[in-house]
């Protein structure tokens, strides 16, 4: 009899203090994708013969001797990278104007037909160099928009695109990420494109399989909606692409900016910004170029989002990063080191399921910023939850939030605690958070 009294006690046990095994929710992100997201923030490089025309979008008729950078030094843009902080270096390797940073056997209008370095220059191969060198990932834009090659707005343009595809990767690769823009404007016949996505997807799976592909609806990033820099406050890595396309037919830009809540297939966002006003280096902007304090706050607005923050950082005619630019990423990563090297408390929690997690940091201390994670490797899950700041078992102040993904970092005005609780109260599964960390920022970073 005592036997059969103490089974009822073991059953409880076993089915509510024993972990529980835990499920995957999909979609579920692929291991590029997970990679990828490891990455939070790197830089953006656009260069080409609009650095030495002063325009944005280029007519595709520019001679090719325009573009002559006296300094050309891609290891000093991978120094200035790394010791900013970023992950890895995405090149403009052709514009909208068709002009190409390598030369290209299915192009006549390349570095190879320019006077520099006599013609046997190679920004690519170049960059892929110091990318090596400096341990930086490399990735590259490839506009599919060329208002310059005689086939475009014909079939065999897309020969064309696909060949090129296969020459960079060949050649320069391995790249972290590619990107395809959206433009789709007239050649120089007077037509547009019809692009054939399906085709460049599939010529990249089967060459570049480790390679993120990104565009306005992926297939593995996604385009935030603006080029603010900024990701939703809700932000899901979720999104639905059926009925949708590329370019003018993308999904609505709040709902690139948002994600879908129940969407069918894992497309985090990336935030793409410019330091300066324009995307390529024009010399009258170098006193426009954003201070270390709003790069920092499109940081917490983009990182701290669970999106990932592309920076662009155009080198100027030498083809040098410029020292405006320079001395703000400096300040930048200062600003990030300074506000997270040095966690007040810092926890990892055990892969279980919990709707509730409680922090004690001891004696009180004034915190104004706390960042969460999720294990995205299970999926995303967490819809709203609110954050509890105590002192003395007493609430001193509580923050909501809804989505929590990669990382979201949380400011708000300083407080006095002595403990955190988070509670979960809506989500997609039973929840599941990886870690936390607990902060006090400068407060002069933190919005109002």
């Amino acid at each position: 009899m005592k036997k059969i009294a103490f089974l009822p006690l073991l059953l409880f046990f076993a089915f509510n203090v024993l972990p529980q095994p835990v499920k995957p929710l999909p979609p579920l992100p692929s291991a590029r994708q997970l990679q990828w997201s490891n990455m939070e923030f790197y830089l953006f490089v656009h260069f080409g013969p609009n650095t030495f025309t002063d325009l944005e979008w280029g007519k595709g008729t520019e001679h090719e001797e325009v573009f002559d950078p006296t300094d050309l030094d891609c290891r000093q843009w991978c120094r200035i990278a790394k010791a900013a902080g970023a992950k890895g270096i995405i090149i403009t390797a052709k514009h909208h104007d068709g002009f190409c940073l390598w030369p290209s056997k299915y192009s006549t209008h390349t570095v190879a037909q320019s006077k520099w370095k006599n013609g046997k220059g190679d920004v690519l191969k170049e960059l892929r160099k110091a990318c090596d060198a400096y341990g930086l990932k490399m990735g590259v834009y490839l506009s599919p928009w060329d208002r310059n090659h005689p086939a475009y707005g014909s079939p065999g343009y897309n020969d064309v695109f696909v060949n090129m595809m296969k020459e960079i990767v060949k050649n320069y690769g391995p790249f972290f990420e590619f990107w395809w823009d959206g433009a789709n404007g007239e050649g120089p016949n007077g037509k547009k494109q019809v692009y054939d996505f399906k085709r460049f997807e599939k010529t990249m799976r089967a060459i570049a399989p480790n390679t993120c592909l990104f565009s306005d609806i992926g297939p593995d990033v996604r385009w935030v909606g603006n080029e603010n820099g900024v990701a939703g406050k809700t932000n899901w890595n979720l999104l639905d692409t059926a009925g949708f396309a590329r370019g003018a037919g993308a999904p609505p830009n709040d709902t690139l900016n948002a994600g879908n809540e129940n969407g069918k297939t894992w497309i985090p966002a990336e935030c793409d910004v410019s330091i300066r006003p324009g995307w390529f280096y024009h010399q009258q902007e170098d006193e426009k170029v954003k201070t270390p304090e709003q790069l920092f706050a499109l940081y917490l607005k983009s990182v701290g989002r669970g999106s990932a923050l592309l920076l662009n950082v155009p080198p100027d005619r030498r083809g040098l990063i410029n020292r405006h630019d320079s001395a703000v990423l400096m300040g930048f990563r200062k600003l990030r080191e300074e506000s997270f090297g040095k966690p007040i408390v810092a926890k990892k929690f055990p892969l279980a399921y919990a709707n509730d997690y409680k922090i004690h940091i001891g004696s009180a201390k004034k915190i104004d910023c706390i960042v969460l994670s999720e294990p995205i490797q299970y999926g995303q899950r967490v819809k709203k939850f609110s954050v509890r700041l105590l002192k003395n078992n007493n609430l001193v102040k509580e923050i909501d939030g809804t989505t929590i993904g990669k990382k979201r970092i949380l400011t708000f005005g300083p407080a006095d605690a002595d403990a955190i609780h988070i509670n979960i109260s809506e989500s997609k599964a039973r929840p599941l958070l990886s870690e936390t960390s607990v902060f006090f920022i400068d407060e002069a970073l933190i919005e109002k």
